[in-house]
């Protein structure tokens, strides 16, 4: 089961309250809240769309550049002990920190989808 939608490069999440018998989510990625429900699934989805396209067309309205998901850049948390042994590992190898943990997380996700 596929739990999230895709939309003009936007992400968003589908989830269930089986209290409210509802279907909602919100955009995944940015900063901005964009938030959307449904009865149905398929007024889930048609929710999702117009929300994002609410979004864009409020940041023209403003003269706002539109947030975009996933540019490729974030920060990662991790002990300073794994950080030095990490940065001595990818040293070693000639490589840069970045690329060991871009190298990381494609074989960690290679063996998962």
């Amino acid at each position: 089961m596929n739990n999230t939608m895709e939309y003009k490069n936007y992400i968003g999440s589908a989830e269930l309250s089986e209290s409210d018998s509802l279907f909602f989510g919100k955009v995944m990625g940015i900063r901005a809240v964009i938030s959307y429900e449904g009865t149905t699934a398929k007024e889930l989805v048609a929710n999702f769309r117009a929300a994002v396209d609410d979004y864009l067309e409020l940041c023209e309205e403003e003269g706002k550049e539109p947030e975009r998901a996933y540019k490729g850049s974030f920060n990662v948390r991790v002990s300073p002990e794994l950080h030095k042994q990490a940065v001595i590992y990818a040293t070693s190898r000639q490589m840069s920190l970045n690329s060991l943990v871009e190298s990381a997380l494609r074989n960690s996700l290679a063996s998962q989808l």
